[in-house]
């Protein structure tokens, strides 16, 4: 071969092009196993916030907001937390609602994952 023949060659060898697929199944594989965890927060945040804008909630009690959130809940399908689990505090005229909770997503053998969500009416 030419010096010629050697400059035109470019790409991935058959080993590196092997190397980056197994990478992109494994991230693939991660974001398919946290998707679910992550839909379920953003569902968690949406039902706080519509619970503590809802009128009935500005004069209600605290088991008043707590039931309010858990019929929400049941109506969103969100099992990892309830009612009981909210943090309600009331600044001004507002009323805040926060939660925390942690969630432990299992990847293969004794390899987990453990995420920590947080979240408040407030944000």
């Amino acid at each position: 071969m030419n010096g010629r023949d050697m400059a035109g060659q470019r790409g991935l060898t058959l080993i590196s092009m092997i190397v980056v697929c197994v990478l992109l199944i494994l991230v693939a594989l991660l974001g398919i196993k946290v998707a679910p965890d992550l839909i379920e927060y953003y569902a968690i945040v949406k039902s706080v916030k519509a619970t503590a804008q809802d009128p009935a909630t500005r004069g209600a009690s605290v088991a008043e907001i707590r039931r309010n959130f858990d019929k929400r809940k049941s109506i969103d399908n969100i099992t990892a937390i309830s009612g009981a689990d909210l943090d309600i505090t009331k600044e001004g005229d507002d009323v805040v609602i926060a939660f925390s909770y942690s969630q432990k997503i299992p990847l293969t053998g004794p390899v987990s994952l453990v995420i920590d969500f947080e979240g408040s009416s407030a944000q």
